[in-house]
């Protein structure tokens, strides 16, 4: 039994004596846990001799990047509804029947481009007799005035005769008037919605006869929060994602900004401008709008610098060709850089590779990254 109990002490001083030789963070802990002064041994006077036999002496070899300088990102997203950037409602301005439509389904319409025509006999009749009447009152006019000089025209009927040019002249423009009246034409460029008439229907004046969309550019509706209000203000970028199209991130720009913060809300209107390149986006599309704006100034370091603790994070700086412990606050994190709150300068250079087992204090050796990997590994106790 003796025996057996002193074989298993054996191994277990043997595993511990291991735990130690290779993992640097033994002689820490033990000292920590009050075993190193159950057995004897001063942790201090040990580490002071380079280790006492538990690993190399001199310092250790790091890896360390220098601070930089960022702001802190402050995001807000929202979510907004698109439409297109002029939208015009076409009615018609007489009543009459739809002999002729000259847009497509859908289709692309120019400005001034024909929609709709209806019957227009009547005002054609109406056309070519104001300008029959108009020939005859300039052809009385010019006789009279030729005449006028003979002492044959009374100044009364040559005053007639121009009185009835005149008549004619606005006769023809108001038939000509009304025969435009049975042609709705286009007052914008866009895309034709579908038309809710045919050939051969009866419109009424002030019937819609069909939708024009221009969609070169979509407009966002959305809403912030009133404590970024100040902030925004015509110009700036923003970015928008349509739902639709999860995978398509499109870059555009604050139109307008509302006047005042809506009091049951405690948000702003703001209405962003976006390029419809491709022609991929339609009025009334749900967006996911992002506006960035830049904050405070603090340290950056790299990920790898940051340690964790009981008491929160830290890193490790070199001064003075020693490590220093920092504690640090973390207020965002970045796929390169984590913006930081600490007592760190830019420039000084903190620790990323090389942080087993070191200790405030401890005398460091920086090392480029590639060397330090290259190099044997060490323990700094």
């Amino acid at each position: 039994m003796v025996r057996q109990l002193l074989l298993s002490l054996g191994v277990i001083a043997g595993t511990v004596a291991l735990w130690i030789a290779y993992v640097p963070s033994a002689m820490p802990l033990l000292d920590r846990i009050g075993l190193l002064d159950l057995v004897g041994v001063d942790y201090a006077e040990a580490d002071e001799q380079g280790g006492g036999g538990w690993g190399g002496g001199g310092p250790a070899t790091v890896v360390a990047e220098a601070v930089g300088e960022g702001r802190v990102g402050d995001r807000v997203v929202a979510i907004g509804d698109g439409q297109a950037l002029r939208r015009v409602e076409l009615r018609a301005e007489a009543t009459g029947q739809v002999v002729e439509i000259g847009v497509a389904p859908g289709g692309r319409i120019e400005k001034d481009a024909l929609v709709v025509r209806l019957d227009d006999e009547a005002e054609r009749i109406a056309l070519e007799r104001a300008r029959l009447t108009l020939d005859d009152a300039r052809d009385q006019a010019g006789r009279l005035e030729r005449l006028s000089g003979t002492g044959a025209v009374t100044e009364v009927s040559r005053r007639e005769a121009e009185l009835a040019l005149r008549q004619a002249e606005l006769a023809l423009r108001e038939a000509e008037y009304d025969l435009d009246e049975r042609r709705v034409r286009a007052p914008i460029a866009g895309w034709t919605g579908v038309p809710e008439i045919e050939v051969g229907d009866r419109v009424r004046a002030g019937d819609e006869v069909i939708m024009i969309t221009d969609r070169s550019e979509i407009l966002i509706d959305f809403r912030v929060p009133e404590r970024v209000a100040p902030r925004v203000e015509p110009g700036m970028s923003l970015e928008a994602r349509p739902l639709a199209l999860p995978d398509r991130t499109l870059t555009g720009e604050v139109r307008a900004v509302d006047a005042q913060v809506d009091p049951a809300s405690r948000t702003l209107r703001v209405q962003g401008r976006i390029a419809n390149e491709g022609d991929l986006l339609r009025g009334g599309m749900a967006f996911e709008v992002a506006l960035a704006f830049p904050g405070e100034t603090l340290a950056t370091v790299d990920p790898l610098a940051v340690q964790w603790s009981a008491e929160g994070s830290y890193v490790w700086a070199v001064r003075d060709g020693a490590a220093a412990r920092v504690p640090v606050t973390i207020r965002q994190r970045n796929e390169d850089a984590v913006l930081v709150e600490g007592e760190l300068e830019v420039g000084e250079r903190v620790i990323t590779e090389g942080v087993q087992g070191l200790r405030p204090g401890a005398e460091v050796r920086v090392a480029e990254p590639q060397a330090a990997r290259a190099a044997p590994a060490r323990r700094t106790l």
